[in-house]
C-alpha cells in the first residue's frame, strides 16, 4: 500500500504535468486551455493520443514532433516528471498519517489535506513557470486557489471540529497578504500586485501547517531570492536594476516552510537555549 498508492498517485501527477503544460503555454497567451486541440508548434500538425502519453512519448518521439521532426522543448518532460515526483512525494508522506487515523472523520480530514497539497504542488509548478517566462501570475490561477484552498482546508477542519488550525490558516493568510501588500505600497518596483495575491494563497496552506511553518516558509522565500539574486548578478546574467520574478521562490520557500517549517524553527531556536 505504502508503495502502490504513491505510485498510483505519481502517475495522475505525470498527467497533470501534461495538462500544466498546456496552462503554461497557454493561459499567458490568453488562449483557451481547451480547445483547440494540442498540436505542433511548427508544423500544426494535431498531436495523436498515443503520442500524448506523459514523459513516455517525449523520449520514444526524442523530443521532435513525428510529422515535420521539429523539436519540443525539453521541459513539457521536465515538468511532467517534475508533477509526477511531487505528486508521488506527497502523497508518500502523507499516507502513513492517513492510514493511521483513529476514526473516520479523521481520514476524511487527512484526505482532503492531501488533496489540498496535491492542488498547491500544481499550481505551484504552473505558477513558477509562468512568472520565469512573462514575470507575470495570472489572476485565473492565483485567485481561483483561494476558493480551492479554502474549501479542502475548511471542509477538513469541519470534519474534525479543527478550528484552531483554520483559524490560523485564515490568519496567515491575511497577514502575509497584507506583509506583501505593505511592501508594494512601499516599493511598486520590487513588489507586484500578483506577489501579493500569491502571498495570501500561500499564507492560507502555511497557516494550516502552523506558525512555524508560516515563519519559516516566509523567511525562506526571500532568502531563496536574494541567493538567486546575488547568483545572477555574480554570473553577469542580470544586473541591480534587472526585475527578477519572485513568485517561483515565494513558492519554494513555501514549500520549505510545510516540509521543514518545524524542524527548522527547532533547531533554530536550540541554538539559542529557547527550545
Amino acid at each position: 500500500m505504502t508503495i502502490i498508492v504513491p505510485a498510483i498517485v505519481g502517475v495522475l501527477g505525470a498527467a497533470i504535468g501534461s495538462f500544466l503544460n498546456v496552462v503554461i503555454y497557454r493561459v499567458p497567451a490568453g488562449i483557451s486551455v481547451v480547445h483547440p486541440p494540442s498540436a505542433c508548434p511548427s508544423c500544426s500538425a494535431r498531436v495523436r493520443p498515443y503520442d500524448n502519453i506523459p514523459i513516455v512519448s517525449w523520449l520514444v518521439l526524442r523530443g521532435r514532433c513525428r510529422d515535420c521532426a521539429a523539436p519540443f522543448s525539453g521541459r513539457y518532460a521536465l515538468v511532467e516528471l517534475v508533477t509526477a515526483l511531487a505528486f508521488a512525494g506527497i502523497a508518500a508522506w502523507q499516507l502513513p498519517a492517513l492510514l493511521a487515523a483513529p476514526s473516520t472523520p479523521s481520514t476524511v480530514a487527512g484526505a482532503l489535506v492531501m488533496l489540498a497539497l496535491l492542488y498547491f504542488a500544481a499550481i505551484s509548478i504552473a505558477l513558477a513557470a509562468i512568472d520565469l517566462d512573462t514575470h507575470r501570475l495570472p489572476n485565473v490561477i492565483v485567485l481561483p486557489s483561494y476558493a480551492v484552498l479554502a474549501a479542502l482546508l475548511g471542509a477538513a477542519a469541519i470534519a474534525t471540529a479543527d478550528l484552531e488550525s483554520a483559524a490560523r490558516a485564515a490568519a496567515g493568510a491575511g497577514i502575509l497578504f497584507g506583509g506583501y501588500l505593505l511592501l508594494a505600497l512601499i516599493s511598486p518596483r520590487g513588489m507586484g500586485m500578483g506577489d501579493v495575491k500569491l502571498a495570501g494563497a500561500i499564507g492560507l496552506v502555511l497557516g494550516w501547517f502552523g506558525w512555524s511553518a508560516l515563519v519559516v516558509g516566509t523567511l525562506a522565500a526571500f532568502l531563496l531570492g536574494a541567493i538567486v539574486g546575488v547568483a545572477l548578478i555574480v554570473a553577469r546574467r542580470a544586473s541591480r536594476s534587472t526585475g527578477i520574478p519572485f513568485g517561483p521562490w515565494m513558492l519554494g520557500g513555501a514549500w520549505v516552510g510545510i516540509l521543514l517549517g518545524e524542524p527548522i524553527a527547532r533547531g533554530y531556536l536550540a541554538l539559542f537555549g529557547l527550545e
